[in-house]
């Protein structure tokens, strides 16, 4: 009886080793396919060549627009020199943004002061800033 006992009990522990052994390689391999699935060479240079002809966006993190701009660059965003209007968890404008007059989001704001409001492609950014994609 003994014996059954420490048999039940060594193939339960093997099995939630094995079971949390899958979960992180499959974690793993999610956090690898999503990190390389978006790198692109031509958005990385394109969202630089926004940045260093002074291009600026301002949006928010609650913004479905802000959100959908930001996926069309994907692992490149970063490069993007953006604002954030609203502190995590306030829907609030913050001073900065007000300072700069924004009034809506996202809004792009280009080296010669001109404006566009709301969701835009990277073609159109890339016309209005001279930044090929």
């Amino acid at each position: 009886m003994l014996h059954y006992f420490r048999m039940k009990k060594l193939s339960s522990t093997w099995f939630l080793y094995g079971a949390a052994i899958l979960v992180v390689v499959g974690i793993l391999g999610y956090a690898v396919t999503q990190q390389t699935a978006k790198v692109d060479p031509k958005t990385d240079a394109f969202a630089q060549c926004l940045s260093e002809h002074g291009v600026k966006m301002f949006g928010a993190w609650w913004c479905p627009h802000c959100k959908a701009q930001k996926e069309l660059f994907g692992s490149s965003f970063p490069k993007v020199n953006y604002t954030e209007c609203s502190e995590p968890g306030s829907n609030d404008m913050n001073q900065t943004c007000k300072d700069a007059k924004i009034e809506g989001y996202p809004t792009w704001e280009f080296k010669d002061g001109t404006r566009v409001s709301g969701e835009q492609t990277l073609e159109d950014l890339g016309k209005k800033a001279e930044c090929t994609l």
